[in-house]
């Protein structure tokens, strides 16, 4: 019997070693050479400290900042760890809200949102990003539209011409991967840093 089970040990003990070490260990180590900053998460630095990452949103609630999508995702109540609380942008605990189109929840939120946002800025139709969350809850990108209508509100907020603002939005738009694949975007922090370099000169 052992005779019969010997090969399949072999094996098992194989791929395990070829799968669960040596291919992770080499993949690491040509994600490291090729694409540095990629391999250790798109990290975004300013005068030498890390302040986020290109891949992770950020809050943002100060009127001087362009706001990224909702997010769901929540942490552990510190009072009661049976319970959740909300913790935008948590990449501990990525998730969607779990919100069907029926949730009174989710309608009330998006009324809500949607008022204040039409508060902001009554000429312009609210963006779809600006109101729903995505499925991880971690998304740092907004479509040039949501940016584009932040425009009055950061303008006014610092002090600067709407036409100044719109520029740095055109410069921040990524377009579609090799002009097919996924939408264009906005990246919420690159966005903001920009708009405080360009407001600190």
């Amino acid at each position: 019997m052992l005779k019969e089970i010997r090969p399949a040990i072999l094996v098992l003990l194989a791929l395990t070693l070829i799968t669960g070490l040596i291919y992770p260990l080499a993949m690491t180590v040509v994600a490291g050479t090729i694409f540095p900053a990629q391999a250790e998460g798109s990290l975004i630095t300013r005068n030498g400290q890390v302040i986020g990452s290109a891949l992770i949103g950020q809050e943002f609630k100060d009127d001087r900042y362009f706001h990224g999508r909702p997010s769901a995702t929540s942490a552990a109540d510190p009072n009661d760890s049976t319970k959740t609380v909300p913790a935008p942008y948590n990449a501990a605990n990525s998730s969607g809200s779990n919100l069907g189109p029926t949730s009174k929840a989710l309608a009330d939120r998006v009324k809500e949102d949607v008022d204040k946002l039409k508060a902001e800025n009554p000429a312009q139709a609210v963006p779809v990003d600006l109101v729903t969350t995505s499925a991880s809850g971690l998304d740092p990108d907004i479509s040039p539209e949501a940016a584009l209508f932040q425009v009055p509100r950061v303008a006014k907020a610092r002090g600067i011409s709407e036409d100044r603002v719109r520029a740095l939005v055109a410069t921040a738009t990524n377009g579609r991967l090799i002009g097919l694949l996924g939408e264009p975007r906005v990246n919420v922090l690159a966005l903001n840093l920009a708009l405080d370099a360009a407001t600190a000169r």
